[in-house]
């Protein structure tokens, strides 16, 4: 009896290990699509704010596949493709993107668009970042004057870019007034607006959340070193059973059709596009 209680236990194992990315669907935030031929894509802020349903939804009937929907920041979302979880991403992280096309366990990265940072934070704006020259001498000004600042600090590619930003303007910052949260975009937004600190977020979240955020305005923006440019990368051919799925995917959302699904975005419920295109984004690729 022991053991045949056991071999249930083993065959699931065993079937896990075996399939790569079987463990996917435990994670997924949402499956987009009924058709037989499964692929997961692991993505942050596109997946929250509903960009990946308009596109699946037209992707998917023609296709007869269906999309599960990883909720994970860029760095995270790295991790899984490295580890044969997913079988692609939506990510911006563009030097960790390189190296992973570089070392052979990513492929097809193709710019899909972009959208921008905002520094936002209470409108007394004790920091005066409004005042300032460059987003390093935003940071500078936050830094002395201690003013709390909340960090995503989860290897996010917003986390990212933040700490590019300490580093240009030669801080590493540390101290009771900047906040770790260790959560997602619009989760750290909401505490920003409840703590009245600074943050640094993407234009996307800000458009579709600041009719819920009363006490955040945006105090700094337009350094092009701001702007967050989104590139799609999937598993190699055959690495994982939706590879191929996947990149298909890919070519859809680079087609003009999926481009003018990127550009028309959120435009009729917010009155802004959500994201800009590819085209636009070329100009701020690197």
């Amino acid at each position: 009896m022991r053991v045949n209680k056991l071999v249930p236990l083993v065959l699931l194992i065993f079937l896990a290990a075996a399939v790569p990315g079987a463990l996917a669907q435990e994670k997924a935030a949402a499956t987009y699509g009924a058709g037989p031929h499964k692929f997961a894509l692991a993505t942050g802020s596109p997946g929250e704010l509903g960009l990946i349903k308009v596109l699946a939804d037209a992707f998917t009937p023609r296709t007869q596949t269906s999309l599960e929907w990883i909720k994970a920041g860029s760095g995270a979302s790295l991790k899984l493709l490295k580890d044969k979880q997913v079988d692609m991403i939506m990510v911006h992280a563009p030097a960790s993107e390189k190296q992973a096309v570089q070392d052979g366990w990513a492929t097809k990265r193709t710019l899909i668009g972009s959208n921008e940072f905002y520094l936002v934070g209470p409108a007394a704006d004790p920091a005066k970042i409004s005042q300032a020259q460059s987003v390093a001498d935003a940071y500078a000004r936050i830094a002395q004057s201690q003013a709390k600042f909340f960090s995503r600090g989860d290897n996010s590619g917003t986390h990212k870019k933040e700490m590019e930003v300490w580093k240009k303007a030669g801080i590493n910052p540390q101290g009771p007034w900047y906040i770790v949260t260790k959560d997602f975009m619009t989760a750290t937004l909401q505490r920003a607006d409840k703590e009245q600190g600074y943050f640094m977020t993407d234009s996307s979240t800000w458009v579709a959340e600041k009719k819920n955020l009363p006490h955040l305005k945006i105090l700094f923006r337009g350094d092009k070193f701001l702007i967050n440019t989104y590139h799609a990368l999937c598993q190699p051919q055959g690495v994982t059973p939706g590879a191929s799925w996947a990149a298909q995917f890919i070519d859809f959302v680079a087609s003009d059709a999926g481009q003018q699904l990127i550009r028309d975005y959120g435009r009729d419920q917010y009155g802004d596009g959500l994201y800009n295109d590819a085209a636009y984004a070329k100009k701020y690729d690197d």
